[in-house]
């Protein structure tokens, strides 16, 4: 078996002052989707808007360099993913299926090891 993270992206203008049945809805899939793939969960979590990044950076003197706001500008923004362990990627991609995602999509990505 693989690990393979499942990323969640969307707009997160939808989700700042959402309506409640449409949220509630979109909680309710990640609770099924949970409770339904529990034996391959390895972890999940959602994260703070990207106002709330702070990215680092290292020039090319060695130098570090701190800034307010998420590492690149896009419409769509990581708003959070699930870790989860599949036999190969159709299998990885079933599962990403079963993701609500009502304002975005979803990148599948497998756990690179190294030996």
């Amino acid at each position: 078996m693989a690990e393979y993270l499942i990323l969640i992206y969307g707009e997160e203008a939808a989700l700042d002052n959402p309506e409640p049945a449409e949220f509630g809805q979109m909680m309710k899939g990640h609770q099924v989707f949970g409770e339904r793939n529990a034996a391959v969960l390895r972890g999940g979590n959602a994260l703070q808007p990207t106002a709330t990044a702070t990215s680092v950076r290292q020039d090319p003197s060695g130098e570090f360099v701190v800034t307010d706001g998420a590492f690149a500008e896009t419409k769509e923004a990581l708003g959070g993913y699930y870790l989860v362990e599949a036999a190969d990627l159709d299998e990885a991609l079933a599962l990403a299926k079963q993701v609500p995602m009502p304002f975005g999509g979803v990148e599948v990505r497998p756990i690179r090891t190294f030996a």
